[in-house]
C-alpha cells in the first residue's frame, strides 16, 4: 500500500507539472525511495542539513542532495518528508514552503499530502 501510494502520488504530480522534492537523506527513506525505483525523473533533489551529505548522490537513485536553502530557492511545490519519524520538526524547520503554496507529503503508512 505505502509503495502504490507513493509511486500514484508521483505520477498525479508529474502529470499535474508539479515539481517534487525530499528533505532527508536517512537511510530509511533511501529505501524507501529505492523499493520504489524513484529516479530523478520523480524528483529532482533531497534536502539535508548534513554537510557531509550535501554535494553527493543517494545511493541507488542517484538523486542528488543538497542544502535546505537550496530546496528553499527551488521552490518545489511538494517537500517528500523521507524521516516520517522527525515530521513535526521537520515541517517547522521548513514552515516557509507555505509562502509559495508548497505543501508536505509524508509517505508512511500511505502517501498523505498536507491540507
Amino acid at each position: 500500500m505505502c509503495r502504490k501510494s507513493l509511486l500514484d502520488f508521483l505520477a498525479r504530480a508529474k502529470r499535474e507539472g508539479k515539481t517534487v522534492a525530499a528533505y532527508g537523506a536517512a537511510a530509511k527513506g533511501n529505501t524507501l525511495l529505492n523499493f520504489c525505483n524513484v529516479t530523478t525523473e520523480d524528483m529532482a533533489m533531497v534536502a539535508d542539513r548534513n554537510p557531509h551529505k550535501q554535494s553527493k548522490f543517494l545511493p541507488g537513485t542517484h538523486i542528488p542532495v543538497v542544502t535546505p536553502d537550496h530546496l528553499m530557492r527551488a521552490r518545489p511545490d511538494y517537500v517528500l518528508i523521507l524521516p516520517w519519524n522527525l515530521q513535526g520538526e521537520i515541517r517547522r524547520q521548513l514552515a516557509a514552503i507555505a509562502e509559495w503554496g508548497g505543501r508536505f507529503v509524508v509517505p508512511v503508512p500511505v502517501a498523505t499530502i498536507d491540507s
